[in-house]
């Protein structure tokens, strides 16, 4: 049975004529009783009784057309989608965010998302670190990773998305709380609750440092943006985090200007031979929202 057939029974089983269904397919009358009389003799049963005013259908064309609809609202419906696949407007995408993207760029592009491609879904993982999104990304648990480079997996494609200003987030009360910036110089030789040794925010901490004439004093070290963050309004000490990381008003927390502010890297990155189409959609999107900060 052809699709092409099932939809010109559908018309005359609907219209119950002939005439009004050719005209309905823009087709001519005798092709179409030509057709059905096939598709007839192609299922071997009587689909309809015909009489000169009317057409009627038998319990094998009933059954024809009930489930006949729901086959061509099916095909048309994955026809649509697949469409929108090949656009890169449907399907899912899986995507990984450092921990200053995971409160900024996370949320504004996953709204963006829900407005222009209602297809597709995003399924979002925040606080993520690098050497952990590179590895999902080798494993293809993720398929693209907003970080904090350098990447060096192979295979991996990255493009730089904005550079970051670190800012210092310090305890509610703490003496460097001046509103006024403050210098590296002032953090020597106090305790610093930073973030873990690989991150690029570490080392740009130990750069700053290391230009001022001292070596950072580390008191606590945490993998996440938000438990370092905590660790401040504990009291546990100043730490140097990405401007973003204002977005999460913590209770506890301040966050003053550095005189002399030290920058990071954002990029996004993915797999080389990924070609979906909903992924560079996506790429583009992301690139858009930050040219547009």
């Amino acid at each position: 049975m052809e699709l092409r057939q099932l939809r010109q029974f559908i018309a005359v089983a609907e219209e119950r004529h002939f005439g009004r269904a050719a005209e309905r397919l823009s087709t001519a009358q005798p092709a179409l009783s030509q057709q059905i009389r096939q598709l007839e003799e192609r299922l071997g049963v009587t689909l309809l009784e015909r009489t000169t005013r009317r057409v009627d259908l038998t319990p094998a064309g009933q059954l024809l057309l009930d489930r006949g609809r729901r086959i061509v609202t099916d095909v048309e419906a994955l026809a649509a989608d697949v469409r929108q696949v090949g656009r890169g407007s449907a399907g899912a995408l899986r995507l990984g965010f450092a921990g200053s993207a995971t409160y900024g760029t996370m949320p504004r592009l996953a709204r963006e998302v829900a407005r222009r491609l209602p297809g597709a879904t995003l399924r979002l993982q925040g606080e993520m670190s690098t050497p952990d999104m590179e590895a999902a990304l080798r494993g293809r648990t993720l398929d693209a990773a907003v970080l904090h480079p350098p990447v060096a997996s192979p295979g991996l494609e990255r493009r730089l998305v904005r550079r970051e200003r670190l800012v210092l987030a310090v305890p509610t009360g703490c003496p460097l709380a001046t509103g006024r910036p403050v210098p590296a110089s002032a953090l020597a030789g106090r305790p610093l609750v930073c973030h873990a040794p690989d991150s690029a925010v570490h080392r740009a901490l130990e750069e700053m440092c290391r230009a001022a004439g001292f070596a950072p004093l580390i008191g606590q070290v945490a993998r996440e943006s938000s438990a370092v963050l905590s660790l401040v309004a504990a009291g546990g000490g100043e730490a140097v985090v990405p401007e973003a990381l204002r977005a999460l008003q913590l209770h506890g927390v301040a966050y003053e200007e550095l005189a002399d502010p030290p920058a990071v890297d954002l990029a996004v990155a993915w797999r080389s031979e990924d070609r979906s189409p909903l992924l560079r959609t996506v790429l583009t999107m992301l690139q858009e929202l930050e040219d547009a900060e």
